[in-house]
């Protein structure tokens, strides 16, 4: 009974419903949905805004379940699990709709796919060791400015800001690539930085500077995860 009571919590009914969200989001910006109005016109110039706006919704759910599991002291192993697996699902499912749709290139899904995939499995040893690395604010900002370029990417295209003139779409363009690449340039550093703090563990020589920097108690701040509620992403 103790057991369920910890996974059916606040925090964690939030990260699931996140979940189901993400199918959702996929559809509205890749089915063919504004035919099945009559005003077809009108609903297929606002797909790419409802897609961005249930985007950033189920983004913005993810400070939700994190503030229910610290203010609430929820947090248990399960939402350890799998908050930090519904933000990744998340960035994977909305790199992979833009590159689906043309509307960005392949490589950058590629790259920000490729630190998940190496930052978790170095995660994996690290907990197999029980060795917490400590969080770091590279991953943060990462976090933010992928949310920030996907949203741009999501519209940037769109027929209304096309509608509104050459320069604006090119204005927005612009600024969608800006911050895409500078969550690419995050993205790595954070890689780097996360991989750095897991040194040893990959059997790379430890600095003496290091001495101390990679375990902390569980308890602590710095076992927060930069997307999530428990694990210690970098």
């Amino acid at each position: 009974m103790e057991q369920r009571s910890q996974i059916w919590t606040a925090a964690n009914i939030v990260t699931i419903v996140r979940l189901l969200l993400i199918p959702v989001f996929v559809a509205v910006f890749l089915a063919p949905w504004p035919s099945l109005f009559s005003d077809t016109a009108f609903w297929t110039l606002l797909q790419p805004w409802i897609s961005a706006l249930i985007f950033g919704i189920i983004s913005f759910t993810d400070c939700i379940d994190g503030y229910l599991s610290r203010h609430r002291q929820e947090v248990s192993d399960f939402g350890k699990f799998l908050d930090p697996l519904a933000d990744k699902i998340l960035v994977a499912a909305a790199l992979l709709v833009l590159v689906e749709s043309r509307t960005l290139p392949s490589w950058i899904a590629l790259i920000i796919l490729a630190r998940e995939f190496i930052v978790s499995g170095v995660r994996m040893m690290a907990a197999a060791r029980g060795v917490v690395i400590a969080a770091s604010y590279y991953g943060k900002v990462k976090t933010v400015l992928q949310i920030i370029g996907v949203l741009l990417f999501l519209v940037k295209d769109s027929p209304l800001i096309a509608g509104l003139g050459q320069t604006l779409q090119t204005v927005v363009s612009v600024v969608a690539w800006v911050v895409m690449i500078c969550a690419i340039v995050m993205t790595l550093i954070s890689m780097i930085d996360y991989l750095a703090k897991s040194r040893e563990l990959l059997g790379l020589p430890k600095r003496k500077s290091d001495d101390g920097d990679n375990e902390a108690p569980p308890d602590e701040e710095t076992d927060k995860d930069e997307e999530g509620r428990g694990s210690v992403d970098g």
